[in-house]
């Protein structure tokens, strides 16, 4: 339904029936259902792939292969939900049996398991049409909870957020799934106490305004908020000593990958020697970014990092059709800004950093806002600095990459896709990877209870 077509009568009944979908109790739907449902609408969505990829294309700017490569990411993220959830992996319970003689006294038969925690309110984001936005992350992990949700669709995208809602809708119970458009319609439904979490992937400040309004209800909710980040790089002296023109390399590569558009782009590199690392920097012209809103924030964001004292501009590439070109900008670590570690210029662009004391610079990387990835350019054994520069990083970062580039987030149970704010709202939750059900599910104890009252995993 499209933001002229919603009204508040809509609305309401969009929430009223998710608020009617049964969370507990014999009427609510089981892991193996859940499992179904999940498996369904990846079906559905592979089978459409002809029809979605072309629309996905025309609104992104995205080339074809990134979006097909996507959508098999979308579909397989929902299927090992599915596995998992057919498994019993992602339903932890805890059986404490009577115990007379315990140390803090009698203990009684205590069983803990999850429950939904209620209806979800998902804001897609812009630079992944299938991977974060209507049948995304947030909603795939929801559903694998048992959650209806809500799915606020990015302006970025419409028409193809609206027939991923057709398909999704379809193979889902009444009151599981629907979409919403337009920022009244999501506001009003932020602040309805029917939405029970939120889960949104944007901006720091279009974020945070949100975070603060599920914090302001009268019952406050969890938000889960993918944010900004930079995604500081290191590289050591022995890292760079071994291999200068494969760390330049990738860093470019990765920097550039997708015209800067992805949320761990490594936007910010310390190097040892700031001259040899730019005389090999070559910067080819960008790809067309997903909308005119990115492409003017990238200018805006460039424009700011360029008049921080001590930063020059080093490097430029041709510009594309839309006026936006990949820039390299250089300062050093005693001249750093702190505001240039806290300012995301999303896009092709990124910042050098020279450094002579280590010292000095893990201090700095000890004060580092919160970043999703950090990564170390080192040596495989007896790099001393590396060991310092991770144990830093691990204290600021979600991830920590070794020898390796940040982009690509890796489907798995191991994944960890958030860090402290301002990279997420909560550094205790991750967004990517089988964890992340567990900021849709809510602890509960039954204490004493027959076996026929129990839910089925505890008895």
């Amino acid at each position: 339904m499209s933001n002229d077509e919603m009204t508040t009568i809509d609305l309401d009944q969009i929430l009223a029936a998710a608020a009617a979908v049964p969370l507990t109790g014999p009427a609510s739907a089981t892991p193996a259902q859940r499992a179904g449902w999940l498996e369904a609408v990846a079906g559905v969505l592979d089978g459409a792939a002809d029809e979605l990829i072309p629309l996905a294309q025309a609104e992104s700017h995205l080339p074809a292969a990134r979006l097909t490569a996507e959508l098999k990411r979308t579909t397989f993220q929902a299927r090992q939900f599915a596995e998992a959830l057919r498994a019993g992996t992602l339903t932890p319970t805890q059986v404490d049996a009577p115990d007379a003689g315990w140390g803090s006294g009698p203990r009684p038969d205590l069983r803990r398991t999850v429950v939904p925690l209620g209806p979800v309110l998902v804001f897609a984001a812009s630079n992944f049409p299938f991977a974060f936005s209507v049948f995304g992350g947030d909603t795939v992990s929801a559903l694998a909870a048992g959650c209806p949700v809500v799915v606020k669709a990015h302006p970025g995208h419409p028409e193809l957020s609206r027939r991923t809602a057709e398909l999704v809708a379809a193979q889902l119970p009444e009151g599981l799934f629907a979409l919403i458009e337009g920022v009244e319609p999501s506001l009003t439904a932020l602040k309805d106490s029917r939405i029970k979490a939120v889960g949104f992937t944007g901006s720091t400040s279009g974020g945070r305004a949100l975070y603060d309004i599920a914090a302001a209800r009268a019952e406050p909710i969890p938000f889960y908020g993918e944010l900004g980040s930079v995604n500081p790089v290191v590289v050591t002296p022995e890292g760079w000593a071994q291999r200068p023109g494969e760390i330049v390399g990738g860093w470019l590569d990765s920097l550039l990958l997708g015209s800067g558009q992805f949320c761990t782009n490594p936007g910010v590199v310390f190097v040892p020697d700031a001259q040899a690392f730019l005389a090999s920097v070559e910067l080819p012209k960008p790809g067309r970014m997903l909308n005119d809103r990115l492409e003017e924030g990238f200018q805006k964001s460039t424009a700011l990092v360029a008049e921080l004292p001590g930063v020059r501009e080093v490097a430029g590439g041709p510009a594309n059709e839309q006026g936006v070109a990949a820039r390299i900008f250089a300062t050093t670590l005693e001249q750093l800004d702190p505001q240039a570690l806290d300012t995301e210029m999303f896009g092709p662009a990124g910042l050098v950093v020279e450094y002579g004391d280590t010292g000095a610079l893990v201090d700095v990387l000890q004060r580092v806002p919160g970043q999703l990835t950090g990564t170390v350019q080192g040596t495989e054994s007896g790099d001393e600095v590396a060991a310092e520069v991770v144990a830093a990083l691990s204290a600021r970062v979600g991830r920590v990459l070794y020898n390796q580039w940040p982009t690509g987030v890796s489907v798995t149970a191991a994944q960890q896709h958030g860090g402290p704010y301002p990279a997420s709202t909560n550094s205790l939750t991750t967004s990517v990877g089988l964890a992340a059900i567990e900021r849709f599910q809510r602890p509960v104890s039954y204490q004493g209870l027959p076996a026929g009252l129990l839910p089925t995993e505890l008895r």
